[in-house]
């Protein structure tokens, strides 16, 4: 009970890993708004707390313009002191008169600090409002590089959070397709592997039948039962080219789907019509025969499904241009949402009760992975049908 439990919840978050990502990207979203409220609300006190120092510096400006007596304190302790914020006092005509904590630039002239100088009022200008010093003689001050710092602190820190999620998540997911093409390909070695040993036994058996008495009275039953041992050496074959890299050659893509749909229109419902148009006879592609035969095998099946076992399949091959083979396979089946165009390939996703959902899956991967191409859903409308779209590398036609 507890190990099926197990699988149902690995599997609920499987299918739903695309809300389990949205989800940890809103917590992290809250995270860093949160941060950025934390460090907002720490710059707010600190500018009220620089605008005091600044009043401070301004009252003990004044002070020490009207009171010569024992100004020894105010000048060490309160305008010495500020060795951070950058302030600027001007006269009655905006012209400055005096400043404290402005940085130069390295080896400037005196008039390129002249120039600063009043580049950096109009800065403060923009910032805040002036403290008046007297009639004839106003302060004008910004943030000090500390608090300026602290402003764009958690801005930094989300970007730095954020690149490096990127690459950890860049790395770990290439780590999981990496693990699980070499789990697929395993598995796929293995399983051609194990059924190499039967389909020799059955081959065997198939002769040895063909040269006994029984065969003129059973012709027909062991000449079908050679045709499906032949399939299961295709599939054989498959299997072993998946998990290894095939052999890819020119072919005639009229000529591989012709064969394809002369397998499959004896294996599915009479009621489903296939119809296989090109503009030429000749239309060659790089691929690898025997998988692609497999995609097309597949889509058929799936549309077959679709329909319910009644209806139209339209296979429809254009060569665009020189490098490219488009095959446009076109049912009139229920169709697909347009949301659920992508998600159609990934693993599991079927919409019948018995099924593994991995057709599609490996239609994608043979002809992007091994192919080079793309395979994707053209277009599609509920209720009317699907065109799935499969671009394939072209060939210069050898005839030409």
């Amino acid at each position: 009970m507890n190990k099926k439990f197990q699988d149902l919840t690995s599997l609920d978050l499987y299918q739903n890993r695309g809300k389990v990502k949205w989800g940890v990207f809103a917590f992290s979203v809250i995270i860093g708004l949160g941060s950025i409220y934390y460090t907002n609300t720490l710059v707010e006190e600190l500018k009220i707390r620089e605008k005091r120092q600044v009043d401070l510096y301004a009252e003990a400006l004044e002070y020490a313009s009207v009171n010569s007596d024992n100004l020894t304190f105010i000048f060490q302790v309160i305008i010495q002191e500020n060795k951070s914020i950058p302030v600027i006092t001007v006269n009655a005509e905006g012209e400055p008169i005096e400043y404290k904590n402005i940085n130069f630039r390295k080896n400037s002239t005196e008039e390129e600090q002249r120039l600063q100088l009043l580049e950096e009022l109009e800065a403060m200008k923009a910032l805040y409002d002036p403290i008046r010093l007297s009639d004839d003689a106003f302060i004008f001050y910004r943030n000090s590089d500390l608090l300026t710092r602290l402003q764009y602190y958690p801005y930094v820190q989300l970007s730095v959070i954020l690149v490096f999620g990127i690459l950890a998540y860049a790395f770990f997911n290439q780590s999981k397709v990496a693990e699980q093409n070499r789990l697929w390909a395993g598995l796929t070695k293995e399983t051609a592997h194990q059924l190499g040993t039967p389909l020799a036994s059955l081959m065997a058996w198939i002769d040895y039948l063909k040269n006994s008495p029984v065969f003129d009275e059973n012709q027909e039953v062991i000449i079908e039962i050679e045709k499906d041992i032949k399939k299961l050496s295709m599939v054989t074959e498959r299997f072993s080219n998946i998990g290894s890299s095939p052999v890819i050659k020119p072919e005639n893509v009229h000529q591989v789907i012709g064969d394809a749909i002369n397998y499959l229109r004896p294996r599915i419902s009479s009621k489903v019509s296939i119809e296989l148009n090109s503009h030429a006879e000749y239309i060659y592609a790089q691929m690898n025969r025997s998988l692609f035969e497999w995609v097309i095998e597949n889509i058929c099946k799936n549309a077959v499904d679709a329909m319910k076992g009644q209806g139209a399949i339209r296979i429809n091959i254009v060569k665009e241009s020189e490098k490219y083979v488009l095959i446009d396979i076109n049912d009139t089946g229920k169709g697909i949402e347009k949301k659920m165009f992508a998600k159609v390939f990934n693993p599991g996703f079927t919409t019948r009760q018995r099924g593994w959902g991995l057709g599609l899956t490996l239609a994608k991967r043979i002809i992007e992975g091994y192919h080079k191409g793309r395979i994707f859903v053209n277009a599609s409308e509920l209720g009317k049908g699907t065109t799935f779209r499969i671009v394939l590398l072209g060939v210069r036609d050898s005839s030409e």
